[in-house]
């Protein structure tokens, strides 16, 4: 007779819970390491909007959610966090050519093209979300910001 399809089903089911429960326990590195840098943001509504749609990728200090811990969306947010860091890090004194202002056209071209704040994470943090008006004023505060940061 072969396998019935429901223990076949249940079987896969509880392999992956399983593999799921292993995959987890891996370490991965969520760390926040200390801020040695405090932008000097241009407003208030600049860092408003940074922190609502930025800072968990782009700064130290990340927000770790719940699902961060669970494989495999714990490999995936870990790094993202880390490439995030190291393409810009406001937590960390500017360095590398041209310092913060270096980054302004990119963060431009990023958030005008929907890049950023980065298409996976809006789902799970839907006050992320821009509107045209809100990428706009980030831009703006960006290029302020960024231009006399040192």
């Amino acid at each position: 007779m072969g396998i019935k399809p429901l223990v076949l089903i249940g079987t896969i089911a509880l392999g992956a819970i399983v593999l799921i429960g292993a995959l987890s326990l891996v370490p991965i590195n969520r760390t926040n390491p200390a801020v040695t840098y405090q932008m000097q943001w241009d407003s208030p509504q600049t860092k408003a909007i940074w922190d609502r749609a930025c800072k968990d990728c782009h700064s130290n200090e990340t927000v770790w959610p719940v699902w961060s811990y669970i494989a495999p969306a714990s490999f995936l947010i870990a790094n993202h966090v880390s490439d995030g860091r190291r393409q810009l890090n406001v937590s960390q004194p500017p360095g590398g050519r041209g310092g913060f202002a270096g980054k302004i056209n990119d963060s431009e071209r990023q958030i005008n093209s929907g890049g950023m704040p980065d298409p996976l994470y809006v789902p799970l943090h839907p006050d992320s979300a821009l509107t045209a008006a809100e990428k706009a004023q980030l831009i703006a505060g960006i290029k302020a910001t960024f231009s006399a940061a040192k």
